[in-house]
């Protein structure tokens, strides 16, 4: 029974990876904190928000986004802060505007292209097949015979 409770604590680490002493006083505060970091990538874990993520980095992100929101920035200026240091790529769901729209279009892009091309190459093939093969000629038939018969 020990074990499974050590286990079961074991596992609920990323739930605790907001450490005491980095809440704020005001809940409030604290719960725009909580909301917002849900919504940040730790750079170190790469899948994971720097609300559940253990690593230090993501220690050092969460005081950042709480320093911003103590300072009295909006919850769009503390974000935009982070995202201007560190690049579009710590949100975990990017925005799909200016460049992203490429990489959000290319994938459904690629499919149409690639089956564009799948027919193209299936249409081209049955137009093949439905050319007669010409029988050979008298003079083929006696060079083939002359060849077998080596």
């Amino acid at each position: 029974m020990k074990r499974l409770l050590l286990v079961l604590l074991l596992c609920t680490g990323p739930a605790l990876a907001v450490e005491p002493d980095e809440m704020l006083d005001d809940p409030a505060l604290e719960a725009r904190a909580r909301e917002l970091s849900q919504g940040l990538r730790c750079l170190v874990c790469r899948n994971e928000s720097i609300d559940e993520s253990n690593a230090s980095l993501a220690r050092d992100l969460r005081l950042l986004l709480r320093e911003r929101l103590i300072a009295g920035d909006s919850d769009e200026e503390a974000v935009d802060y982070i995202v201007g240091r560190y690049g579009e790529y710590v949100l975990l769901n990017p925005q799909a505007t200016g460049a992203n729209w490429l990489l959000w279009g290319a994938g459904p892009l690629m499919l149409l292209l690639a089956g564009g091309m799948g027919l193209i190459y299936l249409r081209g093939r049955a137009k093949a097949r439905g050319a007669e093969e010409t029988p050979l000629s008298a003079e083929e038939q006696s060079r083939l015979r002359d060849i077998l018969d080596r």
